[in-house]
């Protein structure tokens, strides 16, 4: 069968080779234009100063003040007069008085008659428990024995913190509990004196002073036929309910 048409006039023969001339062509002129590099062009700039050559400016006026000049200093005389000294002035002497080696003092001899030594007696504290005569607190004169009267005294003391306690309302607030120990002498007249106190707060002790100050006068113990000293102790509790 014969063909019908030229193959030398085929329109789509060469396609692919002109297809791959033509790429190749935007190819290149793709990465010519990548490659194309543009410069700043320099700039100049003139800068310009303008200077005034016209300048003037305000000068202050000042005004020149005259004073007038110091006085001379005064001038000495021509005749330098000399005056004697009238009155004659005592130099007074100052002797020491420290004693050197030769100094010799006479022995003070002193006679024993003339010396007059007091005897002072020591007043001594004895204990309750083994004092002879024990001190009576008012009201107890009634008892004979000396049993009756220690007993009475304690009851008596005991009496005497239970009508004048009162809790410190400080420590009450801060709840503030425990004993208080206190030991006092009733001395030769009858008083209560060197109170001493042990306890856990300040307050509390302070009210157990106070009350143990406010004890009354009694008849004082006796050792020996003697007044003497009684040292007495006793614990005081503060308790909160």
């Amino acid at each position: 069968m014969k063909p019908k048409k030229n193959p030398n006039a085929e329109i789509g023969r060469n396609s692919s080779l002109y297809f791959m001339i033509g790429l190749a062509s935007v190819l290149f002129l793709t990465w010519q234009s990548l490659e194309v590099k543009f410069y700043e062009k320099d700039s100049k700039v003139s800068e310009v100063v303008e200077v005034m050559d016209d300048l003037k400016e305000d000068v202050p006026v000042t005004e020149m003040l005259r004073t007038t000049p110091p006085p001379p200093p005064p001038s000495a005389p021509d005749v330098i007069e000399i005056v004697e000294d009238v009155e004659e002035v005592e130099e007074t002497l100052i002797e020491s008085t420290e004693s050197s080696q030769e100094t010799y003092i006479e022995d003070a001899i002193v006679n024993v008659d003339d010396v007059n030594v007091e005897e002072v007696e020591e007043e001594i504290a004895v204990p309750f428990a083994i004092i002879e005569y024990v001190p009576v607190f008012p009201g107890c004169e009634i008892y004979k024995t000396q049993e009756e009267r220690k007993a009475c005294f304690n009851e008596k003391v005991k009496e005497h913190v239970r009508n004048n306690f009162r809790y410190p309302p400080s420590a009450l607030e801060m709840k503030i509990t425990g004993r208080v120990y206190v030991q006092f002498v009733i001395d030769s007249n009858g008083n209560v004196t060197d109170i001493q106190k042990r306890g856990p707060d300040r307050l509390l002790e302070e009210e157990a002073v106070r009350i143990i100050a406010s004890l009354p006068n009694v008849k004082p113990g006796e050792q020996r036929g003697k007044p003497v000293g009684v040292k007495y102790s006793i614990p005081i509790n503060f308790i909160v309910e």
